[in-house]
């Protein structure tokens, strides 16, 4: 973790607008540009032989007592039946839930991690050799994206909301493939889904009516999978490649 995500928000943004001459510029520009390619070859190294696998979003803040903890080890473990890998960003709540399912289940679990100065440490669950680490949130969603052949949306905060669009934007935008999205549960995604419909849609027009069928909202771990696992019948793939 770099030295400057430690600071006091405040600090900061003090040290936002502190003049820099032009060497301090180039030197810490291109420091930063070799952490970054550093990240992504050693993303690119370790994820290009997980075969074929999902990730799977939620809040690292829900409890293991909590019915979506169980409902995304659930899905996890089922997914690991039909062949699929799980992805997760590698810390606490539905990760952890989602990686303990796909060790449950024998098959692939990935941990994403993303080293935070609060909160973030990855789990037990994850496959020794497939646990990484990034200091820049968008070299890791790039990770997400490019390996995974499908998304499974749990209930979760802003980072979640993040994970979703920034997928449904890939895809609306043809930049990958149109690979599942599912949400689970209708009590959680509903209000969300009546505000893109009524608002983003219908009242100002910001997105095409068929942009609605880039995602599907499912309550249960055999919908869920079933989504997964329908698309790619479809295309008559199975997860063995």
């Amino acid at each position: 973790m770099s030295k400057d995500s430690k600071l006091p928000q405040d600090e900061k943004i003090k040290k936002a607008f502190e003049p820099k001459n032009w060497n301090e510029i180039r030197s810490n520009d291109s420091w930063a540009i070799f952490k970054i390619m550093s990240e992504f070859v050693n993303g690119y190294e370790s994820l290009s032989r997980i075969g074929p696998c999902v990730s799977i979003f939620g809040s690292a803040r829900t409890q293991a007592d909590n019915k979506f903890y169980e409902l995304a080890q659930n899905i996890a473990f089922r997914l690991t039946q039909k062949g699929y890998g799980v992805i997760t960003g590698g810390g606490p709540g539905i990760m952890e839930a989602a990686n303990k399912g796909a060790q449950r289940g024998g098959g692939i679990s990935v941990g994403l991690n993303i080293e935070l100065p609060f909160e973030q440490q990855p789990n037990a669950h994850i496959d020794h050799d497939k646990n990484l680490n990034f200091d820049y949130f968008f070299v890791r969603k790039v990770m997400f994206v490019k390996y995974s052949q499908g998304f499974i949306v749990m209930p979760g905060g802003f980072g979640t909301l993040d994970e979703l669009f920034e997928a449904i934007t890939l895809i609306q935008t043809f930049k990958i493939g149109r690979f599942p999205i599912v949400l689970v549960s209708h009590d959680f995604w509903d209000g969300l889904i009546d505000w893109v419909k009524n608002v983003l849609l219908e009242r100002e027009k910001n997105i095409s009516p068929e942009n609605l069928d880039l995602f599907k909202i499912v309550d249960t771990a055999e919908e869920a999978v079933e989504v997964i696992d329908a698309f790619y019948n479809r295309y008559m793939l199975k997860p063995n490649f």
